[in-house]
């Protein structure tokens, strides 16, 4: 069972995302908040943050996933910086069932999104065309940019090696050497570091 908190300073909206999920069988809200700030974090696996704009500030070390509800990308672009170890971002106009799945897919570890959102986050700031791997002791490698792409799309190792016909165990070698190169120590490091770079353009 997924435990899940409903964060939005609007009473009506967390009633309403309530209602939304009261019938599935995999997960329960545990709680609703009108600030992140306020989340228990031992009861809550992913906390649906609605109304962004609002009331997302603020957002830090948290021991939860977050699945963002909004359609001001912009508002949310801070999360990059956070350590997040799942994150999500959907419409506000997003229905029960893509609701659901969202939050199945946070509370797994992974980073999903609508593809108009999701491309919207990734986009380098104005102005900001990136260094290239240029700047990096050591350029990545071809092979090691599709693993940097694929694991910004929200893929698993399991996921990766499928798309790129390689095995598990490479993947993860991969991944071990663009930490090395990036000088990150985490997947979401390597996806801030890589869009700073200019490397990820989805």
């Amino acid at each position: 069972m997924i435990h899940v908190t409903i964060v939005s300073p609007n009473h009506a909206l967390r009633v309403g995302l309530r209602e939304m999920l009261a019938g599935h069988p995999s997960i329960r809200v545990v709680g609703e908040a009108a600030r992140l700030a306020d989340v228990n974090g031992k009861e809550t696996e992913v906390a649906v943050l609605a109304s962004v704009s609002s009331s997302s500030r603020g957002i830090g070390q948290v021991d939860f996933g977050i699945l963002f509800l909004t359609d001001d990308v912009d508002s949310i672009r801070r999360m990059l910086t956070s350590n997040l170890h799942a994150w999500g971002v959907l419409s506000l106009e997003a229905g029960a069932g893509e609701l659901a799945a969202g939050i199945v897919a946070v509370a797994e570890g992974l980073w999903v999104g609508e593809p108009a959102l999701v491309e919207g986050l990734m986009r380098l700031p104005k102005g900001g065309e990136g260094l290239g791997d240029e700047s990096l002791p050591e350029p990545l490698t071809a092979r090691e940019k599709e693993v940097l792409h694929k694991m910004a799309e929200g893929l698993a190792n399991k996921q990766i090696a499928l798309e790129l016909g390689v095995s598990e165990h490479t993947v993860k070698f991969h991944l071990s050497a663009l930490y090395a190169k990036l000088g990150v120590a985490s997947r979401t490091e390597a996806v801030k570091r890589g869009i700073e770079l200019g490397l990820i353009s989805l």
